[in-house]
């Protein structure tokens, strides 16, 4: 699925873009920037208002096309094989270069196919159960899966994806049993929760937080290293007893691999003008993305070590794609 959109630039955004062009001479035309899944939901958002802002602080028009399909797949291919000039970027995520590239063989190397520029933002996942569960915690949740062997079920968006490894880390942490139920994207998956035909997941938290204010679901604890402004009260899965668990949903930018340094610094700089925008971080922390601005460098090691992690619990937890 294609979706084309142009956000036209400001010249006078903060008297920025002049400076950089008459450095490099570029951009002198419109960049192409590829978000990896169909038009309308979070990584759509965080693109759609990123652009916006960082096409005025370029002083050029940046063309937000959609290409979903293939788990990033198809988008990532575009990206990868586009000249490394600058012109064209991509949103690269958690599923285009973690949780796909680590459950099976894909046209692409997540790493050395691409020039990593920049972090926008993340948004943790949450352990969530059906409301109706007489559980309050990570600890009498993990009791209970253990009381009930083969009777507790997790929903995912997908086999293979942030939802699905994330729950098999539980698993592998804490040495409790339950049936994977794969669903076709997030949706579905919350539905059955909410519902009781499944009795937990492990959504992103942007998915879940509209669900888990009305009270349909109710979240027992978030992944990172610090509890979320959105759900000050719920704890971190560390806090809940689980050393150094973490899974995050995140966005950043990449472009062609061989892109000069030059403009990949150039790109990087008004990242940091655009994530150091108060209003561009209010309007992602509502959605519960949390701005993460990292030079390429700093971006380069995260990426390593976010598909490293995944692949060994791939590994570990014996899931490959492929032979599926």
């Amino acid at each position: 699925m294609q979706r084309r959109t142009f956000i036209q630039a400001s010249p006078l955004w903060f008297g920025l873009p002049g400076l950089a062009s008459a450095q490099t001479g570029y951009p002198n035309r419109p960049i192409k920037y590829i978000v990896p899944v169909a038009a309308g939901g979070g990584s759509d958002m965080v693109g759609r208002q990123f652009c916006d802002r960082f096409g005025k602080v370029l002083g050029q028009a940046m063309v937000v096309e959609n290409h979903g399909g293939g788990g990033g797949v198809i988008a990532s291919q575009m990206a990868a094989k586009a000249s490394p000039d600058g012109y064209t970027l991509m949103q690269g995520y958690v599923a285009t270069h973690g949780t796909s590239p680590a459950t099976r063989k894909l046209p692409y190397d997540p790493i050395k196919d691409f020039s990593p520029i920049g972090m926008i933002g993340s948004t943790p996942n949450v352990l969530v159960v059906n409301a109706n569960l007489p559980i309050k915690d990570v600890k009498a949740f993990i009791d209970y899966v253990k009381k009930n062997p083969g009777r507790v079920s997790y929903g995912s968006a997908g086999a293979g994806s942030l939802t699905h490894l994330t729950a098999e880390l539980f698993k592998a942490q804490t040495s409790a049993f339950m049936v994977h139920i794969p669903y076709r994207g997030i949706a579905p998956a919350t539905n059955d929760v909410i519902a009781g035909q499944t009795q937990a997941m492990f959504p992103g938290l942007a998915a879940a937080l509209p669900h888990i204010r009305s009270g349909r679901i109710r979240a027992l604890a978030v992944t990172g290293t610090q509890r979320h402004p959105a759900l000050k009260d719920v704890p971190t899965m560390e806090e809940s007893g689980l050393k150094g668990f973490d899974a995050q949903q995140w966005y950043g930018v990449v472009g062609p691999a061989g892109m000069p340094a030059a403009v990949v610094k150039q790109l990087n700089d008004a990242m940091a003008t655009v994530l150091a925008q108060p209003d561009f971080r209010d309007k992602l922390s509502a959605e519960a993305v949390e701005l993460m601005p990292m030079n390429p460098t700093q971006f380069a090691d995260f990426m390593k070590k976010d598909l490293a992690r995944w692949t060994d619990l791939a590994k570990e937890r014996q899931i490959n794609l492929d032979a599926a």
